[in-house]
């Protein structure tokens, strides 16, 4: 299937599951298809959390999300920005970037992409902007990082982009109040068939629950709501 296609059959998807942005609430997770995935079982990353944690957590993440989406930020979900609902959130748990990386640039060579997304100096960039606006509305914010996907045939050469990527996020949440950085790999084991859907990609819903609840842990940590 021609890249083209695939994204619009992502479009389809995301445009048809629209439901009316909610203000405000206790957890928003925003990002992309690694958040949503398993979400018509019952079985996302969102869902997991709130099941460990026992608090009402809203997921709009969508398949084929983008942090810098061009025009499609207006069609459904495909801009992670655009998912971040207004009104005042205690936390809003995020990801994003693969996307980016794999329809912008072919994941390599990225590295104006990965400049967009964030600079050198981690200050700046499409990110910084995103979780700056969620601080803004009061919230505190969790940067999920990629977990390991070596059997994956949908992003390969994406890894080191990705990798680059993610140590300038955590720079930037270690220099900042409120803002904190966490990496799936330090609990998703990449070895472990059962943890990935059926492309190798994905999570299962294992795999989502794994996260979930590293997710969960790791709000529960940084108490006060």
């Amino acid at each position: 299937m021609k890249p083209w296609m695939v994204l619009g059959l992502l479009v389809l998807v995301a445009a048809c599951g629209l439901t009316p942005p909610r203000s405000g609430g206790d957890i928003l997770v925003i990002g992309d298809s690694v958040m949503a995935w398993n979400r018509s079982g019952g079985a996302d990353i969102g869902s997991a959390i709130g099941t460990e944690l026992n608090r009402d957590v809203v997921s709009r993440a969508a398949l084929g999300a983008r942090v810098r989406p061009g025009a499609l930020g207006a069609i459904g979900r495909l801009g992670i920005p655009s998912q971040l609902s207004p009104g005042r959130w205690n936390w809003v748990v995020m990801n994003g970037g693969a996307n980016d990386l794999g329809f912008n640039c072919g994941c390599t060579p990225c590295d104006d992409e990965i400049d967009a997304l964030m600079s050198k100096d981690a200050s700046t960039g499409s990110i910084p902007d995103l979780i700056l606006t969620a601080r803004s509305q009061g919230a505190q914010v969790l940067w999920v990082g990629y977990y390991a996907a070596p059997q994956s045939e949908s992003f390969k050469g994406c890894r080191p982009g990705l990798v680059e990527l993610e140590r300038r996020i955590a720079a930037f949440a270690s220099a900042r109040q409120g803002v904190f950085f966490i990496d799936s790999e330090d609990v998703f084991d990449p070895n472990n068939a059962a943890l990935f859907a059926s492309d190798k990609t994905h999570p299962s819903p294992a795999g989502s629950g794994v996260i979930g609840r590293f997710i969960a842990r790791e709000i529960n940590a940084r108490t006060p709501r």
